[in-house]
C-alpha cells in the first residue's frame, strides 16, 4: 500500500529536534520540566483569585504616596514587566482588559528560596497569581506586597515589546501578525482589545434597537440546498448523511422572507455569509451580516431604520456622539440627514448626457469602453453597464454619507418595480466613506413575477454568469400563499465597523481568513 506522502503523519524526521528549537522556546521548555519535575505545577487547575485588576484599582485609587492597608487580595494576571534586583523583585501583570497593577516581591516576605525560585522560573508573558496586602509604593503606585505567589499558566513563546522604543514612538506588531496571530495583537495592542470591544457593543446595539421596535430575531439555514438571495459565488460542500451537494449560504433573504409570510410581520437576523469571490480591504469571503424585513414597509421605511441603526450604533461606541474619530485620526460625521440621488441622474450629470433605463447595451458598452472598464462578456447587460458606469464616475467620489436610489432592473431580480418610474425598481445602496454599506428594497412579492425574473436568472446562469441566481420552487410556493407589502434591508455588520472606526475589514473581523503560510 502507498501512503500519500500530504497525508501522512509527522515522521520523528519530520519533527524539529529539540536542539533545532530557537532558544527562547528551548529555555521556557526547560523551565516548565523542572517545575513538574520538582513536584510544581505549570498549568494548576486553579489559584486563589479573589479579586480582579480592575476591581483593586477601582477600590484603592484613593490611596496616597506611601500608604499600606492590611488588606489581602489574590490576584492573576499576565507578566507583561519584570525587574529582579537583589532581594526585591517587581512585576507589572495586565488583565484582559489591559489593568495593570504592580506586584512587589521581597525576600523578607516570600523567603529567599521562594524568591530565587521566582527568579529563575517566572518570564515575561506567564500568567502569575500573587497574594498580598495593598500598597502605595514610594513613587505612589498601586501594588501588592506579595507574600506567595505561583505560576497560574507558563507562556512557552516569548511577547513582542509592549512599550515604546527609544525614540518614543510606540511599539507595534505588523499588520499581518495583527491578522495571522490575532491572539498576540490582543494581548499586544490595547486598540485590538478596544476594537473586539466595540464589535460586541455594536452588535448589541442593533439587537437592542431591533427589540424596541418589536422584531423577532430568528435564524436562518447556513447550509442550503439551493443558494439564493444574493447574485455571488457560492461555496459548495457535500453531506455524506444525504449524498448530495449543499451551498453554504450567501444571503438570509429568501428564509427570512418565508417568516414573513407565516405571519413573523418583523424580523432580523445577525448571521455570517459566504461568498466564494474576492479579498481585499473591503471585501471578506467570510461576513457577518444583518438583515431585517417588515411587513407593510417599503425602501424609505428601510432608509430611515438603517440611518438610526448606523447612527445610534456609533453613539453607543462614542460617548454618545455621532461625530466619529477615525484610525487614521480624521473625524468623520455620521449624524443629521443623509444625502440622497438617483443612479440615472447622477450619472447623467457626470457624463454630461442623458442616461435613461432604456439605453441599449452598444451605447453603454462604447462608454465603459471609453473609459477602459473590462466586464466578463458573460455578464454583461444593461443593468450591469450602468452600475459600472456610475461607479466609475460617480460612486468612487461619494464620501458622506449617501443613499443611492432606483437601480436597473435586470440587476435586481428580487425587487419591485418603481411605483412612477418605468425600468428601475425601488432599491438603494447607501454609501459610506466611498464603500457600500447597506442595501434595501421595496421588496417583490408578486410570485408569478418573481418567477419570470427567476427564469431570466436562469438564462443568465445558463450563458455561463455564475454568480446568477437559482431557480427556488420552495420559496416560490411559499409567495403564492402570499406576502404582505414589505420592505427589506441587508447591512454589512463588518463594514458598519470600518465606517465607525475607519479601519480595514481584517482588522474589524477578529479572526479573518488568511492564506497559510505553509
Amino acid at each position: 500500500m502507498t501512503v500519500d506522502p500530504k497525508n501522512a503523519a509527522p515522521s520523528a524526521a519530520n519533527v524539529p529536534a529539540e536542539n533545532d528549537v530557537p532558544e527562547q522556546l528551548r529555555v521556557r521548555r526547560e523551565k516548565r520540566a523542572r517545575l513538574i519535575e520538582q513536584g510544581g505545577e505549570a498549568y494548576p487547575v486553579s489559584v486563589g483569585r479573589t479579586h480582579s485588576i480592575k476591581d483593586v484599582r477601582e477600590q484603592y485609587a484613593h490611596l496616597e504616596t506611601g500608604e499600606e492597608t492590611q488588606d489581602v487580595v489574590g490576584l492573576a494576571g499576565r507578566v507583561v514587566f519584570l525587574r529582579n534586583t537583589g532581594k526585591l523583585c517587581f512585576v507589572s501583570l495586565q488583565d484582559g482588559e489591559g489593568n495593570r497593577i504592580q506586584i512587589m516581591l521581597s525576600q523578607g516576605e516570600v523567603g529567599e528560596e521562594s524568591l530565587a525560585a521566582f527568579k529563575s522560573d517566572v518570564d515575561l508573558g506567564d500568567h502569575l497569581f500573587a497574594k498580598g496586602r495593598v500598597i502605595s509604593s514610594r513613587r505612589g503606585e498601586l501594588s501588592i506586597f506579595a507574600t506567595e505567589w505561583a505560576i497560574a499558566a507558563k507562556s512557552l513563546r516569548p511577547l513582542p515589546n509592549l512599550y515604546s522604543r527609544e525614540d518614543g514612538s510606540a511599539a507595534e506588531l505588523s499588520e499581518e501578525a495583527r491578522v495571522r496571530q490575532r491572539y498576540v495583537d490582543l494581548i499586544a495592542r490595547p486598540a485590538a482589545r478596544d476594537n473586539a470591544r466595540k464589535r460586541a457593543a455594536v452588535v448589541r446595539s442593533l439587537r437592542e434597537n431591533f427589540h424596541r421596535r418589536d422584531f423577532i430575531e430568528i435564524e436562518t439555514p447556513m447550509l442550503q440546498t439551493i443558494h439564493g438571495g444574493a447574485s455571488a459565488r457560492p461555496f459548495v460542500t457535500h453531506m455524506n448523511a444525504f449524498d448530495m451537494e449543499l451551498y453554504l449560504r450567501i444571503a438570509p433573504e429568501l428564509f427570512l422572507k418565508r417568516a414573513v409570510v407565516g405571519g413573523l410581520e418583523r424580523v432580523f437576523e445577525i448571521n455570517r455569509n459566504f461568498r466564494n469571490e474576492g479579498a481585499d480591504s473591503s471585501h471578506s469571503p467570510e461576513f457577518a451580516m444583518l438583515e431585517a424585513y417588515e411587513a407593510y414597509g417599503d425602501y424609505n421605511t428601510m432608509a430611515e431604520l438603517a440611518k438610526n441603526l448606523v447612527q445610534t450604533a456609533a453613539k453607543e461606541v462614542n460617548d454618545g456622539e455621532t461625530l466619529v474619530t477615525l484610525a487614521s485620526g480624521e473625524e468623520y460625521e455620521l449624524g443629521g440627514d443623509w444625502a440622497e440621488l438617483s443612479m440615472y441622474d447622477s450619472l447623467s450629470a457626470a457624463l454630461g448626457e442623458e442616461i435613461t433605463p432604456q439605453d441599449s447595451v452598444e451605447k453603454l458598452t462604447k462608454l465603459a469602453d471609453a473609459v477602459d472598464i473590462k466586464m466578463d462578456p458573460k455578464k454583461v447587460n444593461h443593468g450591469k453597464l450602468v452600475e459600472e458606469l456610475w461607479e466609475h464616475y460617480v460612486g468612487n467620489d461619494l464620501y458622506a454619507p449617501t443613499f443611492v436610489r432606483d437601480f436597473p432592473v435586470d440587476t435586481s431580480p428580487l425587487t419591485r418595480d418603481h411605483r412612477t418610474k418605468a425600468g428601475v425598481v425601488e432599491k438603494w445602496d447607501l454609501y459610506v466613506r466611498g464603500f457600500e454599506l447597506a442595501t434595501a428594497y421595496s421588496e417583490l412579492v408578486d410570485p408569478v413575477i418573481q418567477r419570470q425574473r427567476f427564469e431570466a436568472q436562469a438564462k443568465l446562469a445558463a450563458a455561463g454568469d455564475d454568480e446568477a441566481m437559482v431557480l427556488d420552487e420552495d420559496f416560490l410556493t411559499a409567495m403564492e400563499y402570499a406576502m404582505p407589502p414589505s420592505g427589506g434591508m441587508g447591512m454589512g455588520l463588518d463594514r458598519l465597523l470600518m465606517a465607525i472606526t475607519g479601519l480595514g475589514i481584517r482588522e474589524t473581523i477578529l479572526f479573518p481568513l488568511v492564506k497559510p503560510q505553509n
